[in-house]
């Protein structure tokens, strides 16, 4: 299998095959049609965090980034019943289960990590979801409870970016109200998708935010350095919740003591990502996919992301060759 990776930060992500993964009992081999790339994935190439955790529980050998894929089955483990070989899934890979990442033309996961696609669902849509899905599935559902809240009340700061698109959509399926901030050449989309939108271009969007009222749930896909943590609690109703999608150094104090900021980056499996894919094929749920690269050109995907402002998801195509110098094949 070819897979794009990188030593270090410094470097630029290379192609390089590897040989195929050993098979699990309870795991499927995927060849990848679609890869999603989030900002999670060139932060573990920057080292923090996230990298100390693959060193220490990750797997061995080069760092393969990446967790969003869609794809179809090529080989099932002897345990697996539920999926078939030929059959088109989404899923996210994990390092805490000694999986290499999705950049790659073929991953080998656990089955519960991929859900079944219906034919009216793309590998393209589909490799939109699995980390903003599962990030927007765990604020909304799982810690902000919004099933057991009545006339539940969000606002959703970076409301235009990959996990505030899903959550704003995610709002409206469950019945709750929503604001989304975002500059003003989303407000259109913003609004199309189901919320309300609050332009910060025309002033400050947490004042304008507190004349609406309390919120329920206070999705944060930006971070504090941009909208301060202690402004942002005081929108909440009493029994809300802030939830921080981008986490600084500094969160930790307000995470560790508060039971009302919790942090969420959402672990994609088929309990979340079934029901995501279901609102895909009722057209409750749109993907937006502002830019396709070939995975040979993964370093250029990174350079956009890192750029800020984009507008839904990037993706890479394992199988489109390079149109680019920026990466190369080794």
């Amino acid at each position: 299998m070819i897979v794009a990776t990188s030593p270090s930060a410094s470097e630029p992500l290379a192609l390089v095959e590897l040989p195929p993964r050993p098979l699990g009992p309870l795991d499927v081999r995927v060849r990848v049609h679609s890869v999603g790339v989030n900002p999670v994935d060139w932060k573990m190439r920057e080292g923090g965090p996230l990298r100390l955790a693959h060193f220490f529980v990750g797997p061995r050998g080069p760092l393969v980034v990446g967790v969003d894929f869609a794809g179809e089955i090529s080989e099932r483990g002897a345990s697996v019943c539920d999926l078939a070989v030929g059959a088109a899934v989404v899923g996210g890979t994990d390092f805490s289960r000694k999986q290499l990442g999705s950049y790659a033309t073929e991953v080998v996961v656990r089955a519960d990590q991929c859900a079944a696609l219906p034919s009216s669902v793309g590998f393209e849509q589909a490799a939109c979801l699995p980390v903003p899905g599962a990030t927007a599935h765990r604020a909304l559902v799982e810690v902000g409870r919004l099933r057991e809240r009545p006339d539940a009340r969000v606002l959703v700061l970076g409301a235009s970016g990959g996990v505030g698109l899903v959550t704003i959509q995610l709002a409206r399926a469950l019945g709750a109200e929503s604001w989304g901030v975002c500059s003003a050449r989303n407000v259109a989309l913003v609004e199309r998708l189901g919320a309300r939108p609050i332009d910060y271009t025309e002033g400050d969007p947490l004042a304008e935010a507190a004349r609406v009222g309390g919120f329920d749930v206070i999705v944060n896909a930006v971070g504090t350095a941009t909208y301060d943590a202690a402004r942002v609690r005081a929108l909440l109703r009493p029994e809300g919740v802030h939830v921080l999608v981008v986490v600084h150094p500094t969160d930790y104090p307000a995470i560790g003591l508060s039971s009302r900021t919790v942090a969420v980056l959402g672990k994609p499996r088929r309990a979340n990502l079934a029901p995501l894919v279901a609102l895909v094929a009722e057209g409750e749920l749109e993907s937006l996919v502002e830019e396709v690269f070939p995975l040979a050109d993964a370093e250029a995907a990174h350079a956009r992301s890192r750029g800020g402002k984009v507008v839904g998801k990037l993706l890479l195509d394992p199988h489109a060759k390079a149109r680019s110098t920026q990466a190369h094949s080794t």
